[in-house]
């Protein structure tokens, strides 16, 4: 899951890494035919990451499909400073995966597909854990349902005693 870097026209250099490469198979009158699936997240660093999942008839033309796709699906993500605002769950299918803000310099403490996705997306410091299934795609997925129901800060929110109250309790869960 190396992360690399390209320049679209016009636009701010973005990364990409592959999340999941695999080979699949579809049974015909032959035999089987085999192709690529390859899950891939780009994302400029600053606050914008997307996702996509695309086959091809090799590993290389299944990763930039997904790459071409996952551009077209660029989505922005609320942080606070190299952070998240606040604690957050949510779940994609069996996947269910908590995300907690950290203090500067800690670090994106977190595996695989979530580091991938959280460093593309130009967040430094955050802990995360996943609590149902470990498949790939559905992390990946449950991950971006949990950013994108990050609320955006906003100044002197710390003043009010509901804001203090979803701070402790981390109650932004997410279900679909």
């Amino acid at each position: 899951m190396a992360l690399r870097t390209f320049e679209i026209s016009g636009e701010s250099a973005l990364g990409h890494a592959v999340v999941d490469l695999r080979r699949v198979s579809r049974t015909v009158k032959g035999g089987r035919r085999f192709r690529f699936r390859a899950a891939v997240v780009v994302g400029d660093k600053k606050g914008r990451v997307g996702f996509a999942l695309q086959k091809g008839k090799d590993a290389q033309a299944a990763i930039q499909k997904a790459q071409t796709a996952a551009q077209k699906h660029l989505r922005s993500i609320p942080r606070r400073g190299s952070t998240i605002s606040h604690v957050v769950k949510a779940r994609y299918r069996g996947a269910e995966v908590l995300l907690k803000p950290a203090p500067s310099g800690t670090g994106i403490i977190a595996g695989g597909a979530v580091r991938s996705l959280v460093s593309l997306a130009g967040i430094q410091d955050v802990s995360s854990k996943l609590l149902g299934s470990r498949n790939k795609v559905n992390v990946v997925r449950a991950v971006l349902r949990a950013l994108a129901s990050l609320k955006p800060t906003r100044e002197g929110a710390g003043n009010s005693e509901q804001g203090t109250a979803d701070r402790i309790s981390g109650d932004a869960v997410v279900h679909h």
